[in-house]
């Protein structure tokens, strides 16, 4: 039966880490992200986990353990926000390519500067080509099932690659609220023992980590990394499926709401679908046809199946909570439009860069978007493609 509790999205984080009981966790301390290893440390330290925990100087130094302890064939976390996420960008890099199934607590947090410790996406989107599998939960109950789901999910033995599971900072990572937790013995079973094939410790296998590589097979392991991450969809869904036999809670790639018969549909990631939902209802109300997609996985991306679910709309407005500076839009709105390329009966769209560095999204900005594409249908043209919402111009 299924845990009743109240907790932020930090230490539910911090919790499925507990009843996964990793090897090893190696991390630095960030803000708004400090708390998930800061609670851990006392699981370690009421010897209610057998993880070896590491303090490190620098977040470079983390990913680093952190690479260092995989490698060697322990299941191995940590958490970070922000500029310690930039800070081992190098090391992400190596991780991903390495074929190292890491789980990374990221939440977001703006990237200085101007220096800004409130939520945007501009942290894990800016690593969004690193080569990590990236999962987004709007809720605490999403981040907990999705760390849950994204240890199944990375090491499998057709993916092999380490996953970030993201969650807005402060909004969700600090705020308190409902969730259902699932019983340790049940996380241990669906999660199961880490038993990797080939690790630097196998005596009986040996192996390098990390080698130079010469322009001879450079492309041809780069190929192979891409092929874990097409094989990772297949998998989110396989493990999703198995993690719905369990407790009964549903995910998929993205999910939807009112969007079986919408017009008008907005893009959206993390805890914006929340402000979207209640404005979706009351114009809803108004009768008019309005709906949402909220992604989930964003990495690897699910072209086709966005394509698929989006259409039938007449007018999209994809919401980007990170700037991209490619004066031609954010970076969600990129895949989202490259996604719909195909479509026979391609929909206008308009991009939008919003709350960034925790400017306020209200549901009078998300109706804001929504009287917007009401006026593009009417006039036919989208005649200012990249718009900022909410912002003192």
């Amino acid at each position: 039966m299924a845990i009743r509790e109240r907790l932020s999205g930090n230490e539910a984080v911090a919790i499925a880490m507990k009843q996964i009981n990793p090897d090893v966790v190696a991390a630095f301390p960030i803000t708004p992200s400090t708390e998930v290893p800061q609670y851990f440390s006392q699981y370690v330290a009421n010897g209610q986990v057998e993880t070896e925990f590491v303090p490190v100087e620098s977040e470079h130094s983390a990913m680093s353990a952190c690479i260092g302890s995989q490698a060697a064939g322990a299941r191995t976390m940590t958490a970070t926000s922000s500029c310690g996420l930039a800070l081992m960008w190098e090391m992400l890099y190596v991780a991903a390519s390495s074929r190292l199934p890491i789980t990374l607590a990221c939440v977001n947090r703006a990237l200085t500067g101007p220096i800004n410790i409130n939520n945007d996406h501009s942290d894990s989107m800016g690593a969004r080509d690193t080569g990590w599998i990236q999962i987004y939960s709007e809720t605490n109950q999403e981040a907990y099932d999705n760390f849950i789901q994204a240890v199944r999910i990375g090491e499998h033995k057709d993916v092999l690659l380490p996953v970030m599971v993201c969650q807005d900072g402060f909004i969700t990572s600090h705020a308190v609220e409902n969730i259902e937790l699932i019983e340790d013995e049940k996380v241990k079973a669906f999660v199961g023992k880490y038993e990797p094939e080939d690790y630097m410790l196998n005596t009986k296998r040996p192996i390098s980590i990390g080698p130079y590589d010469t322009a001879a097979y450079y492309i041809e392991h780069k190929r192979n990394q891409a092929e874990g991450m097409k094989n990772a969809k297949k998998v989110i869904l396989q493990v999703a499926e198995e993690f719905e036999k369990v407790t009964g809670r549903k995910y998929g790639l993205f999910d939807t709401y009112q969007l079986e018969d919408a017009e008008y549909a907005i893009v959206v990631v993390n805890s914006t679908a929340g402000t979207a939902r209640a404005t979706i209802d009351a114009m809803r109300a108004e009768g008019k046809k309005v709906g949402m997609l909220k992604i989930r996985v964003f990495r690897p991306f699910p072209m086709e199946e966005i394509a698929d679910a989006l259409k039938h709309v007449k007018v999209i407005a994809v919401m980007d909570k990170a700037e991209g500076f490619s004066a031609a839009g954010g970076p969600l709105f990129a895949e989202v439009r490259s996604a719909l390329y195909d479509a026979k009966e391609r929909p206008m769209m308009i991009n939008y860069v919003y709350g960034l560095g925790g400017r306020d999204v209200r549901t009078s900005d998300i109706a804001t978007v929504y009287n917007d594409l009401f006026k593009i249908l009417k006039d036919g043209q989208v005649n200012e493609v990249y718009k900022y919402l909410g912002v003192r111009e």
